[in-house]
Formats: C-alpha cells, sequence, structure tokens
C-alpha cells in the first residue's frame, strides 16, 4: 500500500517536473515589439556593446548613444541630405538579426501591405519581438543593412570608419566581422526552427560553418540565460540540439575564420535545406 502511494507521488511529480520543462521548451512572447526593446535593454545591462561595431553606449535620458571613440565609429553619412545631423548615426536600435521581411515576406498581411500591414498580426508579432534575434546596433548601420543577407565580399572596404561591418549596396550583402559569425547562424537557426522560416541552401551551409568556425562565448551563454529568464526558452542552437560545441572564454583566443559567403545572385529564388548533416534535424 505504501509503495503504491509513493509511486503515485513519483509519478505525479515526475508529470509536474515534466509539464515545466515543456512550458519553458515551448513558452511564447506574449509582448509587442516596443515592450521588447525595453526588455532587450535590461538583457544587456553590464554588456552595453553594440553587436556589429563593438561600440560601448550609455543611456542619456531615455536614449541609448553609442560612443564613437570607443570603437573608431564614423558615419557614413554625417548628415542627412536636408543638411540636418543623421540621427540615426548617434543613437543605439534594436536590430533584428534575421530581418522581419525574411520571417514576414511570405504572410498573407505582409503580401497586402508589408510590415506595416503585420502590426496586428499575432504570429508576426511573437517573430518581431522574439528576444533571440534582437540586438544592439548603431542605428545608421541598423538603417543600412536594412534586409540584406549575410555573406562574404571581396576586400575590406570599411565604410563606418574602424567598424568592420562591409556592405554591398548593389548586391544587398552585408558581411560582420568574423568574431559575431556564429551568433548570427545560432540565431537564424534559432529562428528558422522555431517559427518554420526556410533557409536558402546556399545561406544555410556557409552559417553551419560560420557556427563551426565562431564557438559561443560565456557573454552568448550569459546572454541566452538572462532571455530564458524573461522569455522563458532557451537557443538550443548554442549546444547543437544537445551536442555540445567548443566554448571560447574570449571570442579573441579563437582561431580566424576563413571567409565563406554568398552572394545575392546565389541565393536569389533558391529555398529548401542542405545536405549537410551538422545541423539537419531542424
Amino acid at each position: 500500500m505504501e509503495f503504491t502511494i509513493c509511486f503515485k507521488k513519483l509519478l505525479l511529480a515526475s508529470i509536474f517536473v515534466f509539464s515545466l520543462i515543456s512550458l519553458s521548451a515551448h513558452s511564447e512572447v506574449n509582448w509587442n515589439f516596443s515592450k521588447a526593446k525595453k526588455l532587450a535593454k535590461s538583457i544587456y545591462t553590464g554588456n552595453e556593446t553594440s553587436f556589429y561595431c563593438g561600440c560601448d553606449y550609455r543611456t542619456e535620458a531615455k536614449k541609448l548613444v553609442p560612443d564613437w571613440n570607443s570603437c573608431g565609429y564614423v558615419p557614413r553619412n554625417k548628415f542627412t541630405k536636408s543638411g540636418k545631423i543623421n540621427s540615426r548615426s548617434i543613437r543605439i536600435e534594436w536590430e533584428h538579426v534575421m530581418p522581419a521581411w525574411l520571417f514576414g515576406k511570405d504572410m498573407n498581411c505582409w503580401k497586402t501591405g508589408g510590415r506595416k500591414a503585420c502590426k496586428k498580426n499575432k504570429d508576426f508579432e511573437k517573430m518581431e519581438s522574439d528576444l533571440h534575434n534582437l540586438v544592439p546596433a548603431v542605428g545608421e548601420v541598423n538603417g543600412d543593412r536594412s534586409n540584406f543577407t549575410f555573406g562574404n565580399i571581396s576586400g575590406e572596404n570599411r565604410v563606418y570608419g574602424k567598424c568592420d561591418f562591409e556592405i554591398d549596396f548593389k548586391k544587398r550583402i552585408v558581411e560582420p566581422k568574423e568574431t559575431i559569425r556564429g551568433d548570427i547562424a545560432r540565431i537564424y537557426f534559432y529562428m528558422s526552427k522555431t517559427y518554420k522560416v526556410p533557409l536558402a541552401v546556399e545561406l544555410k551551409q556557409m552559417l553551419e560553418l560560420w557556427s563551426a568556425s565562431d564557438p559561443v562565448d560565456t557573454w552568448e551563454r550569459k546572454r541566452d540565460a538572462k532571455i530564458q529568464a524573461i522569455q522563458g526558452n532557451s537557443n538550443t542552437f548554442l549546444t547543437l540540439e544537445g551536442k555540445p560545441v567548443i566554448e571560447s572564454e574570449n571570442k579573441s583566443d579563437t582561431k580566424k575564420s576563413k571567409k565563406v559567403g554568398v552572394t545575392g545572385q546565389q541565393l536569389k529564388g533558391v529555398k529548401g535545406r542542405s545536405n549537410t548533416s551538422s545541423l539537419s534535424n531542424f
């Protein structure tokens, strides 16, 4: 009798724990993009550094202001066409690593009226407000990046001072510094799996190489833990679906990756999954 009671208690406890785990793994974003930006700000408290250029930033009034001197940033356009100071170069914005265009373009609301038309769509709102996909960026860089794809650009033609972020406006490609390429890859894989966003074959293959060549570092794990505490879920690609990856304490200590990329023409009109096996389960 006592054994039966103990067994039932153990079974109920196991079900309860399993339910909590399941709830955490499938937690849904229940806030809008405006709220997400405030939450993202708290996540980066103690590590106020822009993602692409590595600029320190501070809070002035309610705005986040980048310190150009900390990263050698020089605006591509110091002034607007009307002669006013380029306000986006002097503020930090919250950038979608996977652009809204990529996860929204196949939705009916987007086809009807673009991003603005999707504002009231709950499915789009969840993707737009997912904290795993938001990083701080100098506004000018965020605006220039637009919905350009990541890839390889020959040469090192830098248009933002010392910021290692190349951009080809004609081909609509951007090339980030090597030390964040793995972060970008793992965010793309997370968004692709979570929201069933298809990735072009060549893009996925490149991102797999980026993830392998730029290991998970301490901050990436801390960021993920902070997001999990708020949003309730983790980016499982930080461990390659349970398969541990080499972790670097400091990304500056990792070996430089060989530049691998794709061009806009290679990606145009191509969807699907690669035949590679390293991340074939998402």
